[in-house]
């Protein structure tokens, strides 16, 4: 068990109190650090990520857990519902994370994943307005009103419509992220490649957007299918 673990049982720290994320800094510093002291020192000065991953900003979603992967490999964008304004309409922080990881870092991979539950999708199903309360996220949120007219139009049983929102959703934001320049120029040149996922946080596991045929595959399809591929 770790001294954090122990640290909570004798209730000195909650999760709510700032102290609790004191302990958890102090625990990586002392109980994790030393153990990949080499990588950290590997990476103090520069940064080499294979993949930008754009995914939410929920809690609920890690994506280096996800991934398996280690510090230094994914460069992270997260925010409300994953979203990629197309190019032009909300020039901000997400365009300048895609243009500076294709241009700048060299990254051979972006993955959007959205995942289940997922608030944002939620409020555009349920269709109820929030411009009051919250003006910004309504605002960031018309970067997936295409989504829900799409789902909309489908005339789903309710308790499928959120789930088809997530999915819509990714389609529409792999389709804004090829409107940037940087990306568009990678994918003509052969570079980079993109991918849609689906994480399942109830089920631990991961569905991935296939293209050409227009669903979300297994990971052992998708893996089958980029062997094929591959070989020919």
């Amino acid at each position: 068990m770790s001294d954090k673990s122990k640290t909570n049982e004798k209730g000195d720290a909650q999760p709510h109190d700032l102290l609790y994320l004191l302990q958890g800094a102090d625990d990586f510093s002392r109980l994790v650090f030393p153990d990949s002291e080499a990588l950290f020192k590997s990476l103090a000065h520069r940064q080499n990520p294979h993949t930008l991953f754009i995914t939410c900003a929920d809690s609920r979603v890690s994506p280096e857990m996800i991934t398996q992967t280690r510090p230094g490999e994914l460069f992270v964008c997260r925010n409300i519902g994953n979203i990629v304004p197309a190019y032009g309409e909300m020039l901000g922080g997400v365009s300048a994370v895609v243009e500076f990881a294709v241009l700048a870092l060299n990254v051979q991979q972006i993955v959007i994943c959205g995942h289940s539950d997922c608030g944002a999708m939620k409020g555009l199903a349920s269709g109820a307005t929030i411009a009051d309360e919250m003006p910004t996220v309504h605002a960031w949120l018309r970067n997936a009103e295409a989504a829900r007219s799409v789902v909309m139009a489908r005339k789903l049983e309710e308790e499928r419509i959120v789930q088809a929102m997530v999915e819509e959703n990714i389609r529409l934001q792999l389709t804004h992220l090829r409107t940037h320049p940087a990306v568009a120029g990678r994918l003509a040149l052969g570079k980079l490649q993109v991918q849609g996922w689906v994480y399942d946080i109830g089920r631990g596991k991961v569905s991935i957007f296939d293209e050409a045929d227009g669903k979300f595959d297994s990971l052992e399809e998708a893996r089958l299918r980029m062997l094929r591929k591959d070989a020919r």
